[in-house]
């Protein structure tokens, strides 16, 4: 009994020395000064840091093609596993316009190659759905539609390109699939085409804007007229101007009435817009209404006969022969003519009245010409104004 109470004591004095080495070991470290946690802080640093550099792209004198291509494979160049990849095409697509590169395939093709390869492609069908590699996957995502909001459309060599960076069952490679099925339907299918670019002349705008308005009416005449023809004009511009030979009639037809110059209303051509101004009437009266209830199977007419259903002899409505009014006549006014000037002003409007009065409208003279402006527009030209100053200062 003695030697088994020692064996107990035995086994008692080494558990309590193992809970001991135990709780020994496993007792918190003191927590670290503010000193030591900055030290640690900066051996953990990276001595790279975050690959947003705004300042690459805007700290350069000559922004072109050439020069972000140049950054482009200097990025490339910088490391093997290209870190901070993402940050870098962000700031790219920000830069682009500036550069003068947001419409060129190749630009894009170059910030997709910046991308590693094979490393984001998903092996599984769970991968492929919950988007391996979300920012890399969004990144380009929004590449593209960077690309569809400037109608740049992509090739069959940007799809491998996607193909060897994401898979065939990566997100952008779908993006790019719903791209190539609708953009080639909706790339043509505007009745009015336009160049592109569009040319920035305001002078080639104007013509291409007046094209597009009067090809309502086959017969319309697009006339480009010059301000210097005008006794007493201020500004000297041109004038485009677009009218048929069935405005210049409803003209004629308006007699004495007063005519209104309204606008300046607003055209975009793709991301170009320019201002026009129309030269219209009062507001038409609606069309006389039917009193009759078509509803009405109280006194149903036999067409044949041209009588009711209650035989008694009714004399048949009188019809009334009405005019069809043609595509300028509007509800809220009729459209004599419309046209685009250089300035915008209403010394160039009354000199454009006065033209349309020598070219086939003499009936102008003899009508009130009111102006209803929806937005401010100036007399005349300001620099006009200033160098007519100065002319008079030289003068004296």
């Amino acid at each position: 009994m003695m030697l088994v109470r020692q064996q107990i004591g035995t086994v008692y004095r080494l558990a309590r020395v193992g809970i001991r080495s135990c709780s020994s070991s496993t007792k918190q470290p003191p927590p670290p000064t503010p000193e030591e946690d900055e030290a640690e802080g900066r051996k953990r640093k990276p001595e790279t840091k975050l690959m947003l550099r705004t300042e690459l792209f805007e700290h350069v004198s000559q922004k072109d093609k050439r020069t972000y291509i140049d950054m482009v494979k200097v990025f490339e160049g910088r490391s093997v596993h290209r870190r901070n990849h993402v940050e870098f095409i962000y700031a790219a697509l920000k830069h682009m316009e500036e550069f003068g590169v947001q419409r060129d395939l190749e630009v894009y093709k170059a910030l997709i190659n910046v991308m590693p390869k094979g490393k984001f492609i998903p092996t599984n069908i769970f991968q492929a759905e919950f988007m391996h590699y979300p920012r890399q996957q969004q990144v380009i995502i929004d590449l593209l539609e960077q690309m569809e909001d400037n109608g740049v459309m992509p090739d069959y060599e940007m799809e491998s390109m996607l193909i060897n960076v994401f898979g065939k069952k990566g997100h952008p490679v779908r993006k790019y699939w719903r791209m190539m099925y609708w953009m080639p339907k909706f790339k043509n299918l505007s009745p009015w085409p336009l160049p592109n670019p569009v040319p920035d002349e305001s002078l080639d705008l104007a013509k291409l804007a007046i094209e597009r308005m009067c090809s309502i009416d086959l017969l319309s005449q697009i006339s480009l007229f010059d301000t210097k023809d005008v006794a007493d004009a201020l500004d000297q511009t041109w004038i485009v101007s677009g009218q048929s030979s069935e405005q210049s009639e409803l003209l004629a037809r308006h007699q004495q009435k007063p005519v209104f110059i309204e606008g300046p209303f607003v055209i975009w051509l793709r991301n170009r817009s320019i201002n026009y101004f129309l030269l219209k009437s009062e507001s038409n009266p609606p069309a006389p209404l039917d009193d009759e209830d078509q509803d009405d199977v109280r006194n149903l007419r036999m067409p044949f006969v041209g009588i009711g259903m209650t035989h008694t002899h009714q004399p048949p409505k009188a019809h009334q022969v009405g005019f069809r009014r043609s595509v300028h006549e509007q509800e809220d006014g009729t459209i004599f003519a419309i046209c685009c000037t250089g300035s915008s002003t209403k010394d160039s409007l009354l000199s454009w009245v006065r033209l349309l009065e020598r070219h086939g409208n003499p009936c102008l003279a003899q009508m009130p010409v009111l102006f209803k402006f929806t937005s401010h527009v100036p007399d005349q030209l300001k620099v006009a104004a200033s160098s007519e100053e100065g002319q008079q200062i030289g003068s004296s």
